[in-house]
């Protein structure tokens, strides 16, 4: 009996030895890195003067995440270094999300904060790259230029590969859209722009309805340290319109501002910049939110007492802070706001 009991152990004791040899030869779990992962895109053109993140920019194929990225060898077009890409900078960011709901500017600012980054970055997981809005002209180099090349590590427990030659051509400031200058030199030959649409506006004079043709729309920065916007309406002969005239206008939900102040000549408010904050669709964006959507609109009565309402609309963007003012000046003939 006790014989067979150190038989039984034996034979266990065996059976683990086995086991662990086993075990010892086994594969162990590994990442899968595909070889043929790489971007999808290979040259970046942002604007400066605003935050751009390129997303859903590199195709990992069969590849195990998470995946590691890394920036290197960051260079001139001509193969100089270029320091000024990666040495930090001031820059705004978002501690909390915005969410259009936002009752005061204080609450606004509340969910910002400013951090110290690289003019242009990847981030460090998902590829993506980010070029935040304290890149300036005067401290990168825009087109014309040829800009700067880079190359990209990425890996991961499987594997690794260097992907190189990508290119970062940014643009020069545009300090608000829509407008006419050209991407390359920011001149403009005429600053005007036109409302997206004009219904039911009627020449005061001529009875004519006025087109889109016949309303000049132009920004003006009066400050770079405030932040504010005012609306004001010019006639055919440049004499200020009380904005009263266009009575059927949501005055307190036109923009996203606060402490509006309503004259006889102008409508102001205290704004956050840049304008829209953020692209995403709110009450006072277009349905993609990459645009801030203004509808003036007034009634009038017609002939025989008919309820006529006009209106037109307007999607604007600013990106560098201030005091600005958007002036819309009706240039063919001011329209008819009085009854029949």
């Amino acid at each position: 009996m006790k014989m067979n009991f150190y038989r039984f152990l034996l034979i266990v004791v065996s059976g683990v030895g086995i086991l662990g040899c086993q075990k010892k030869y086994l594969p162990t779990d590994q990442d899968a890195f595909d070889l043929t992962a790489t971007f999808s895109t290979l040259v970046y053109r942002p604007t400066l003067g605003r935050t751009t993140l390129f997303t859903d920019n590199f195709k990992d194929v069969n590849s195990s995440k998470p995946l590691n990225f890394r920036m290197l060898n960051i260079r001139s077009y001509d193969g100089l270094p270029a320091p000024e890409l990666q040495k930090p900078f001031p820059t705004v960011v978002w501690a909390k999300k915005y969410t259009g709901l936002e009752t005061s500017l204080a609450e606004i600012e509340a969910k910002r904060k400013v951090e110290d980054h690289p003019l242009f970055e990847i981030r460090e997981h998902s590829g993506e790259f980010i070029l935040w809005s304290s890149a300036k002209s005067t401290l990168l180099r825009p087109l014309p230029d040829s800009g700067y090349v880079f190359d990209v590590e990425v890996s991961n427990n499987g594997g690794r590969k260097i992907i190189e030659g990508l290119k970062l051509q940014p643009y020069r400031e545009q300090d608000y859209e829509p407008n006419n200058a050209d991407p390359i030199t920011g001149n403009a030959i005429n600053e005007s722009v036109h409302p997206l649409s004009v219904s039911n506006v009627i020449g005061d004079s001529s009875g004519i309805a006025l087109t889109a043709n016949d309303i000049d729309i132009t920004f003006h920065q009066t400050s770079f340290t405030g932040s504010s916007l005012t609306f004001k309406f010019l006639d055919e002969n440049n004499r200020l319109i009380d904005p009263a005239r266009l009575n059927l206008t949501n005055w307190p939900k036109l923009v996203h501002g606060f402490n509006m102040q309503k004259t006889g000549t102008y409508v102001k408010y205290d704004v956050g910049y840049p304008i829209p904050l953020v692209e995403i669709p709110t009450a006072y964006t277009n349905s993609a939110g990459a645009m801030a959507h203004l509808n003036f609109s007034y009634e009038r009565l017609g002939f025989g007492g008919v309820r006529q309402v006009a209106s037109f609309l307007f999607d604007f963007a600013i990106h560098a802070k201030g005091d600005w003012e958007i002036v819309i000046a009706f240039t063919r003939e001011t329209p008819r706001f009085d009854n029949d």
